[in-house]
């Protein structure tokens, strides 16, 4: 029976020959994985693609690049699957899934891995906290390294160590035509360039060379829970703090419902409070002062900040953040002032879901010393990202939800400059991908564009046009 896709009919034969050629699967529609192999970690985006590749290595994605070229099929590349703007699943077409890629080498003594696209940051930091080392990782641990590093990356070695692409120092691609090129500061520095917060418009990368830092083994960090009625006088004694925090500490202010955790008293379940985390990368005995002062914004309704492994850090948020919830995210760089924290506040009051938020991300340190030029994520001056995100566990109204998101985002990106973090901005649209580089960086990004993808291939992603398409 043949399969239908996005621009003709597939036959099983044609498959049948594809598959043939790798050393991993295919997964067609009426196979009994097929929902599984579908299925991402945002149940926003239920799509049926023609046929799943999964592929076992780098000559597997070079064929199935060369496939959907040849039958002009739609293309979805899968890492880690939390496709929070639904860009790794297609219908109709063919999604190149590199999840079964998980193979990685830690280089204790150069401070170096080599790490395969299909790892999760769980997968890395493992292996990588075997020799006490660490790269800025994701805040939850499910997520994958693939498309966090390519958008840039932020997270709780951000003011300390940079983004996760400010600490990426070779790529392997699979381009549009077929190739495997080397992309280094030595090596198609153009594209090494782009790679670095250009999002996945260039190839499928098939292997990441990261430097590592001395992290943990054990870490200063954890949460502590304020209640609503203090939210203004936290966001702005946060705001205060700041200004001269040290670069080993970075913290995070979280503006959502109360969880019904253990050691959150009753009384605050469901209801609407301000969570301040923070993680010091130094020693624990460095970090206890230094964290202190986050104790003092208000009166603490539960405080677990101290001594964790690294690790236990790392996946600290992952019970909130479980797989099959509806899941909406947008952006915006802001400074923070009085009418920020007026305006986050308010805000906060309007939140359609228990399970929606706003997360304010500290930037500066490591962060902003990066030169603008020096990679495609270029909003080195911003002091905050507020992320805003609208969550259910189903369907019901969240259509609405994602509404609320956007609204929120507009009006909290009267503070900043408009512009937005390219790995949640929500929508594929003209617009985001205007408002998350510059004049002059887009156009440098759209001449590399031209030359490792001109006929836009690679388009299910924040896209930069090739000058063709335009």
């Amino acid at each position: 029976m043949p399969t239908e896709t996005t621009r003709g009919v597939l036959g099983d034969a044609t498959i049948d020959e594809l598959e043939a050629a790798l050393r991993g699967t295919v997964v067609r529609p009426g196979d009994a994985s097929y929902d599984d192999a579908r299925a991402v970690w945002n149940a926003a985006h239920d799509r049926r693609p023609a046929l799943i590749v999964r592929c076992a290595g780098t000559a597997d994605v070079i064929r199935a690049v060369a496939f959907a070229r040849s039958r002009d099929l739609v293309v979805a590349v899968r890492g880690g699957a939390h496709s929070i703007a639904g860009f790794s699943t297609c219908d109709g077409g063919i999604v190149i899934d590199l999840s079964p890629m998980q193979g990685v080498r830690v280089d204790p003594v150069g401070r170096r891995a080599v790490a395969q696209p299909g790892l999760t940051w769980a997968d890395l930091d493992r292996e990588t906290q075997a020799f006490g080392l660490a790269v800025t990782g994701g805040l939850v641990s499910s997520t994958g390294i693939a498309g966090f590093t390519l958008g840039g990356g932020v997270g709780w070695l951000v003011r300390r160590h940079g983004l996760t692409c400010d600490n990426l120092v070779a790529a392997d691609v699979v381009t549009a035509d077929g190739r495997l090129v080397h992309a280094s500061a030595e090596q198609n520095p153009d594209l090494f360039w782009a790679l670095r917060g250009g999002g996945g418009n260039f190839g499928v990368v098939t292997s990441f060379e990261y430097e590592l830092h001395p992290v943990g083994p054990d870490v200063l960090g954890g949460l502590i829970f304020y209640g609503q009625d203090e939210a203004q006088q936290v966001l702005s004694r946060w705001r205060e703090l700041t200004t001269d925090m040290p670069d080993e500490l970075t913290t995070l202010v979280d503006l959502t419902t109360a969880p019904p955790l253990p050691f959150l008293p009753k009384e605050v379940h469901g209801t609407r409070i301000v969570v301040v985390g923070g993680m010091y990368a130094g020693s624990v005995e460095d970090g206890e002062p230094a964290v202190r002062p986050l104790r003092g914004l208000g009166t603490p309704i539960a405080d677990v900040m101290g001594p964790m492994p690294y690790t236990a850090m790392q996946t600290l948020l992952d019970p909130l953040w479980a797989r099959g919830a509806h899941n909406y995210f947008t952006s915006a760089f802001i400074e923070s002032s009085d009418a920020a924290v007026d305006a986050l506040v308010r805000l906060h009051q309007t939140t359609p879901t228990p399970f929606s938020e706003m997360h304010l991300h500290q930037l500066g340190g490591a962060f902003g010393r990066v030169p603008v030029d020096a990679t495609a994520f270029s909003q080195r001056g911003a002091g905050v990202l507020c992320n805003v995100i609208a969550r259910s566990p189903d369907p019901a109204g969240f259509d609405g939800h994602a509404a609320w998101a956007r609204r929120a985002r507009e009006e909290i990106a009267h503070h900043g400059n408009g512009a937005m973090y390219v790995n949640f901005t929500g929508d594929a649209a003209e617009d985001k991908v205007r408002a998350s580089y510059p004049p002059a960086v887009l156009d440098r990004l759209v001449r590399v564009k031209d030359e490792y993808d001109p006929t836009n291939l690679f388009r299910l992603n924040q896209n930069i046009r090739p000058s063709r398409a335009s």
